[in-house]
């Protein structure tokens, strides 16, 4: 069974508490970890908190404006935006974060993609650097029932449909077909694309996910 679904604040006060909880995490990181790369794209850890910041600081028809700019070239929209936020030491770009915390802009479409934006790109950056820290299971689960049912800033439907996905943490299930299982976020960050956290899934619909993922 899958959780009831939440209100738009309350979706946006787990929000708030998954970009405190990063910050904090980087709080104490080496000029090493900043410059490491993380799980999205060519973007370092700190260009990836930087999106982060942009996400949460561009309303809808400033994001138009922007994309419009770029003549649809969604990289180079996203790359201008982070530049913004770049500051000129990590020290700064975390403190750009921690300015938004409470933010609740964003552009088109549910709370809980946004949500899903901060706990994705909060994981990129938490796995390679070997950080444990996990998003509350409320949060990926609102995340992974978004994702499960379409494609929007992630291709989740696309990546899960024709699975059976069952969290063990938590009362995320979505889909029919082959079993897939393992924690929420884990299920969560496979939709999102991160063939990293495979290994964290088991089940016969893991081969599947994985065919995917690699396509």
């Amino acid at each position: 069974m899958n959780a009831t679904p939440r209100s738009a604040a309350d979706v946006w006060a787990l929000t708030a508490t998954e970009r405190r909880s990063l910050a904090d995490d980087l709080a104490a990181a080496s000029p090493s970890q900043w410059a490491a790369d993380s799980l999205c794209g060519d973007w370092s850890v700190e260009e990836t908190l930087a999106h982060l910041t942009a996400a949460a600081s561009i309303g809808p028809w400033r994001w138009m404006g922007s994309v419009l700019g770029a003549r649809f070239d969604f990289d180079l929209h996203n790359r201008r935006r982070l530049n913004e936020q770049l500051g000129p030491d990590p020290a700064a770009t975390l403190a750009r974060f921690r300015a938004v915390l409470n933010s609740t802009t964003s552009t088109w479409g549910a709370a809980g993609m946004w949500l899903g934006e901060v706990i994705v790109h909060a994981q990129d950056i938490r796995r390679p650097l070997g950080i444990t820290t996990q998003p509350s299971v409320a949060a990926a689960t609102e995340v992974a029932q978004c994702y499960a049912q379409r494609d929007f800033t992630v291709p989740g439907l696309t990546n899960s449909q024709g699975l059976h996905l069952q969290a063990d943490d938590g009362p995320f299930q979505a889909g029919e077909g082959p079993l897939v299982t393992g924690p929420t976020v884990a299920l969560m960050m496979a939709m999102a694309g991160r063939a990293a956290y495979l290994e964290d899934l088991s089940g016969p619909g893991v081969s599947e996910l994985n065919t995917r993922l690699a396509a």
